[in-house]
């Protein structure tokens, strides 16, 4: 079908808000008592950085700051522009400044793709004030912006819409005349279906919609033509990004939570989201040592051979091994002891004099290590009945450390009991 709508603008742009009070969402922003909403209604204009997810109104609240304030609205992309057209925009307004007392808008998109070498740009103009300055990015400033440009900025952070918000933003869509003048209708399923697959992003929605009527026309939209229109739906993800360790950090957690629905969620949501499956393969590995340890040895083995599965088959064929080692994992009894072990040698490797190897321990290679004492005091386990000799092995000054605690759950349970008689005996102490 041609477009319905050819020679116009996209849904999304006709819809743009005109004013604060037709923003659908970040009510902790721009409510009555939102920070930001004060802040532009006060006329104040320090440099501001815009953080969050995409279609969450960023852009949109900039315009409207520029329309506030009287201001030409200057957008640029950090992924596209150049420094030097930046630095042209910046003393563009900078000369309108010194000349009229006027400035210009610049709101910078993708600021996280700027270096912190590129970011150095800015600087001066934002401490002179010479220009209304909007940094936007979807990843966490802290990792991605330089301190001196955050310290100069005030930061707020944009939320994504929630169901409920979207579904005004629907209702608007299509009942406003901007948008399809109530010549569009969803039934129930199929409004549902869109609302949730939008994941908080008006954009998408609103794109997802104008896709839908472009592909079907005027009337009404049930669930199989909105499937057909849409198609798989794509997920936001960056591999290199704070979402990629989001999502690790969720299916970690909830494998240590023994929570198998929500493991096999995230591991999944990963997968169809493009990570790279031997990384999922390594984590899970880490899992097995970490969370669960010696309370179940075989946990390590899955691990491995889920890994093994990844490098031999790739996808999709090796889901099914990740999906099986996440759920053995999550069933798994759990016990940190291992960790906490090494954390604890680590600890005193780290923290105590690195004493000489007791000379007991040493191996008598030569005739002059053998007159220096080397292996003198050694008493050789095997040749022991039950195969312990009662000879501590740490260095002098850690005599005594005991940094392997086993819990009662699973194998541990019976490696504790065991692990006691053992000390005993290497102490020379009567069991």
């Amino acid at each position: 079908m041609a477009g319905l709508w050819e020679g116009k603008n996209p849904l999304a742009e006709r819809l743009r808000p005109r004013n604060l009070d037709e923003v659908v969402g970040q009510e902790h922003l721009l409510g009555p008592n939102g920070p930001l909403r004060a802040l532009i209604e006060a006329g104040l204009s320090v440099p501001l950085i815009f953080w969050g997810p995409p279609g969450t109104g960023k852009t949109t609240v900039g315009r409207i700051i520029a329309q506030k304030f009287g201001a030409k609205f200057v957008q640029k992309s950090a992924a596209l522009a150049t420094v030097s057209e930046v630095r042209e925009a910046l003393e563009s307004s900078r000369e309108l400044w010194l000349r009229t007392g006027n400035r210009d808008l610049l709101f910078l998109d993708e600021l996280h793709r700027w270096n912190r070498a590129q970011q150095d740009v800015l600087l001066s103009f934002l401490e002179e004030g010479a220009i209304y300055f909007i940094g936007a990015t979807t990843e966490n400033p802290s990792f991605v912006l330089r301190s001196a440009l955050l310290s100069r900025a005030q930061l707020f952070v944009f939320e994504p819409l929630a169901v409920e918000e979207l579904r005004v933003l629907l209702r608007r869509a299509l009942e406003d005349p901007r948008g399809y003048g109530g010549q569009v209708r969803l039934t129930p399923q199929a409004e549902e279906v869109l609302l949730r697959q939008a994941d908080g992003d008006a954009r998408r929605l609103l794109n997802a919609l104008e896709t839908a009527v472009e592909a079907w026309g005027f009337g009404e939209i049930d669930l199989p033509r909105l499937r057909q229109a849409l198609g798989r739906k794509g997920l936001h993800y960056d591999r290199a990004g704070e979402e990629h360790y989001n999502l690790i950090s969720a299916l970690h957690k909830s494998v240590r939570n023994s929570d198998v629905d929500a493991a096999l969620y995230w591991l999944v949501r990963m997968l169809e989201a493009g990570e790279d499956p031997r990384y999922i393969a390594r984590r899970l590995i880490r899992m097995a040592s970490e969370d669960v340890g010696l309370a179940d040895p075989w946990a390590l083995v899955q691990a491995v051979a889920a890994a093994q599965a990844v490098e031999y088959l790739g996808l999709p064929e090796a889901e099914l091994a990740l999906a099986q080692a996440a759920v053995y994992l999550a069933l798994a009894p759990k016990s940190n002891a291992l960790y906490r072990a090494q954390e604890a040698a680590r600890r005193d490797v780290l923290e105590t004099e690195n004493e000489p190897v007791p000379l007991h321990l040493r191996n008598p290679v030569t005739q002059t290590m053998k007159k220096l004492g080397y292996g003198q005091g050694y008493q050789y386990a095997h040749d022991l009945p039950e195969g312990i000799a009662p000879m501590p092995c740490l260095p002098e000054n850690l005599q005594g450390r005991e940094y392997f605690q086993p819990t009662a759950r699973g194998w541990e349970g019976k490696i504790r009991e065991k692990l006691r008689e053992i000390r005993e005996k290497i102490r020379g102490e009567k069991g």
